[in-house]
């Protein structure tokens, strides 16, 4: 396989870290908090339907420093174990290491607040270890779009790829007559309604 190649939901995972309050409040960077909670939410819900594998961590919960994983990122993945770190680079905790080895998928999804920080750090280390990875740009976020546009190019120069979240989603199954185009049209219009009432504060009240 190349990063180049099109990825395909059979042989990708969908990890996520440290999406926690703290981090969502100071997002500074192009994508708003409330969109990128959104696209995280797609982003599972794909999984879920495509049948993918996905690990869940967050930092600094154990130490009472930061909170758990908001509500409604955490209510679309029930009953999944998290895994808590004191590590800043997730990929330097064994617990997490071993989630990701666990799911037997080489093409990992990864998506972290802060960008330049929980996303770099454990993307640049997984590529070393001979992982591809893609990272959705609208499913992170930067303290500031100076910090968040230049760890971008610091991953795609390390041979990351970036996307966005309904372009990894439609890219994973690409066929509308294909075994899960039922489950991706029907998360799609999901998609799509709730992304109108994000951008249409009286449609999300009626």
């Amino acid at each position: 396989m190349s990063v180049q190649d099109v990825w395909k939901y059979e042989e990708s995972a969908l990890v996520l870290i440290d999406y926690q309050p703290e981090m969502f409040s100071q997002i500074r960077s192009e994508t708003p908090a409330n969109l990128v909670e959104l696209n995280v939410r797609l982003l599972i819900r794909a999984a879920r339907a495509f049948d993918m594998p996905v690990v869940l961590s967050t930092v600094g919960v154990n130490m009472g420093v930061n909170g758990p994983t908001v509500p409604a990122i955490l209510a679309e993945l029930p009953g999944i174990e998290v895994i808590d770190r004191s590590t800043m680079n997730s990929w330097e905790d064994p617990a997490f290491r071993a989630a990701v080895e666990k799911t037997g998928r080489k093409r990992l999804i990864i998506g972290a607040l802060w960008t330049e920080i929980c996303l770099a750090f454990p993307v640049i280390d997984a590529l070393k270890d001979g992982y591809d990875v893609a990272f959705p740009v609208d499913a992170v976020g930067g303290r500031s779009q100076l910090a968040h546009s230049t760890a971008i190019q610091r991953l795609t120069h390390a041979g990351a790829v970036p996307s966005t979240a309904l372009a990894v989603v439609t890219e994973l199954f690409r066929d509308w007559a294909g075994p899960v185009a039922e489950k991706a049209r029907a998360l799609v219009y999901w998609y799509f309604e709730e992304l109108a009432k994000l951008q249409d504060p009286a449609a999300k009240a009626a």
